[in-house]
């Protein structure tokens, strides 16, 4: 029978929409094809990625997150990765590669099954269901290392931030840098370990090696006038002022107009121009102020001045630099000299200027207020030293959050086998569409594992047929892993490739619930407005394939 139901156009002409099961198998291959650029990073013999754009300095990264955000992706669905392995950087700083490819490697699964005609909806059950099963699993076999000794949970921390460091340009120096990093975390405040008390320095020159850790903070020599060679450059337990104050006397205004009646008046306002400033230097010598810091200029007569009295200064001071010395050093921020008082001033340590390759550091050390670390990175090539930074960054989350959570669980891909074991069993009494949607979320575990095993250039089937008989042994098999370095398997928690069991969690709950959504999304609907050359969305187009049109 023939609908006579007219066709009612609801969407403006031009607009772009495509819905259905073939919308989210093409959002599905989109997410796919991001994968694919990231996987080859993952783990220590994973490659590096060149990244150029016209309008910056080529960036050479293995860090999943950089790779992700530097990308240019229009594709709508796969921007979601993007924001997956942005907020597990940002949340827990690493694992941001293995949440990407476990995310594509759930939609890879699940397309099979919507190819067949299962109901989105059942996918999505069967997945939640897996993954409050593996989380379970996974605090149920997690190492905790609570009652262990300083010493043995320092040794804990440093092979943390060793393994985050194995698939880094730096792995070379892992143990340099795992020490350093450890230090630097254990030196904040254990109650709440603020990442932003910890800052990093880049230093042109040297080698790698020559980076150091600062018990404080630390930031480059800012311009200084003539005069400031004569100031001290070391003080022990220094009085320190902050300032948001220029001290330097302006030049006229051109074509300022200014009526006197005789010299002499132009003279008393020259007069009156230096009294003030002489009242303020006055006034932060009577402080007692031996470091005097600004973020607004101070000009040759303070600078001058300041040396006369023994006093330290340096004048546009960066903003991030001085919100950490102000946390840092204690006291506050003053936009007035006037009655200045002792709760005002900070104070450190010590403090000291010193030169650190081309460069000299101011440098305020054992800051009482708020304890506080600055790594001062030392290397050749710049785009080397800011991937270093990455690198180091990463470990310090890592550090961080396995002082919070002190559980462990084996690397190398040791935790995916053993939750995709235990999947693969619990399957079996399963019923219905459950039981092969737990399968294949068991199956798309494997992903880890096999991925570092073809990273390292070793046979994957081999390596993963091994391990499969290794962990259906229980107990004994449960945490073998790959040696990337050897290509085989190996023990991992025997041989210290450790990871904070906060990052697997993070990651298979972020990894679940994107594919979750991008199943759950059937109909893309583009506003014409977007694909306009001057649109918000720039050249438009519909990328990565196309579902069916409206009908």
């Amino acid at each position: 029978m023939t609908s006579l139901r007219p066709n009612i156009i609801l969407l403006k002409q031009g607009t772009d929409s495509s819905q259905g099961i073939p919308q989210i198998i093409s959002n599905i291959n989109a997410c796919e094809v991001i994968a694919d650029i990231v996987r080859t990073t993952l783990g220590p013999r994973g490659m590096d990625k060149l990244i150029h754009s016209a309008n910056r300095e080529p960036t050479i990264t293995n860090d999943g997150a950089t790779v992700m955000g530097l990308l240019n992706i229009s594709h709508p669905a796969a921007k979601l990765m993007t924001d997956i392995s942005k907020a597990q950087d940002d949340e827990v700083g690493d694992g941001t590669t293995s949440v990407v490819l476990l995310a594509a490697e759930l939609l890879k699964e699940a397309k099979m099954f919507l190819e067949e005609g299962l109901p989105p909806r059942a996918l999505l059950k069967g997945y939640r269901k897996a993954l409050e099963l593996a989380l379970n699993k996974l605090e149920e076999v997690a190492v905790d290392l609570t009652a262990k000794a300083p010493e043995e949970k320092r040794a804990m921390l440093v092979k943390c931030a060793e393994t985050t460091l194995n698939s880094k340009l730096v792995s070379g120096q892992k143990k340099f840098f795992s020490e350093m990093v450890v230090s630097a975390v254990l030196m904040l405040d254990q109650d709440s370990l603020p990442v932003n008390m910890i800052g990093f320095k880049k230093v042109p020159g040297g080698s790698l090696t020559e980076s150091r850790l600062v018990d404080g903070v630390a930031f480059k020599k800012t311009f200084s006038y003539a005069g400031f060679e004569q100031q001290p450059k070391f003080f022990k337990h220094p009085k320190i002022l902050l300032l948001n104050l220029e001290l330097e006397l302006k030049a006229e205004k051109d074509n300022a107009e200014v009526r006197i009646s005789n010299p002499d008046e132009y003279q008393e306002i020259v007069d009156a121009e230096w009294n003030v400033i002489y009242e303020k230097l006055d006034n932060i010598a009577k402080s007692g102020a031996q470091v005097v810091l600004s973020r607004l200029p101070i000009g040759d007569l303070a600078t001058q001045y300041f040396a006369d009295r023994n006093i330290f200064c340096a004048g546009r001071v960066d903003q991030d630099d001085m919100n950490r010395t102000l946390l840092a050093v204690g006291g506050s921020v003053q936009t007035t000299v006037n009655g200045l008082t002792d709760d005002v001033l900070g104070t450190c340590g010590s403090f000291e200027e010193v030169q650190i390759g081309n460069e000299r550091y101011n440098i305020f050390h054992q800051c009482p207020q708020s304890k506080s670390a600055t790594i001062i990175l030392r290397g050749g090539a710049a785009q080397f030293i800011e991937e270093a930074e990455r690198s180091l960054h990463d470990a310090v989350m890592i550090v961080r959050r396995a002082l919070k959570c002190s559980k462990i669980v084996g690397g190398g891909g040791a935790i995916e086998l053993e939750l995709s074991r235990y999947l693969r069993e619990y399957s079996r009494t399963c019923t219905g569409a459950d039981q092969a949607v737990i399968n294949y979320y068991a199956r798309a575990l494997e992903c880890i594992p096999r991925t570092l095993a073809r990273n390292s250039g070793a046979d994957a089937t081999d390596l993963l047929n091994k391990l499969r008989y290794k962990h259906a042994e229980g107990l004994p098999g449960r945490w073998y892993g790959v040696d990337c370095y050897n290509c085989d398997i190996t023990e991992t928690v025997e041989n210290f490739i450790w990871e904070p069991v906060v990052v697997k969690r993070n990651a298979l709950a972020a990894a679940t619930e994107a594919a979750c959504m991008i199943l759950s999304i059937d109909e893309t609907v583009t506003n014409p407005k977007s694909e306009q050359p001057g649109g918000k969305g720039g050249k438009g187009g519909r990328p990565m394939g196309k579902g069916m049109g409206r009908r």
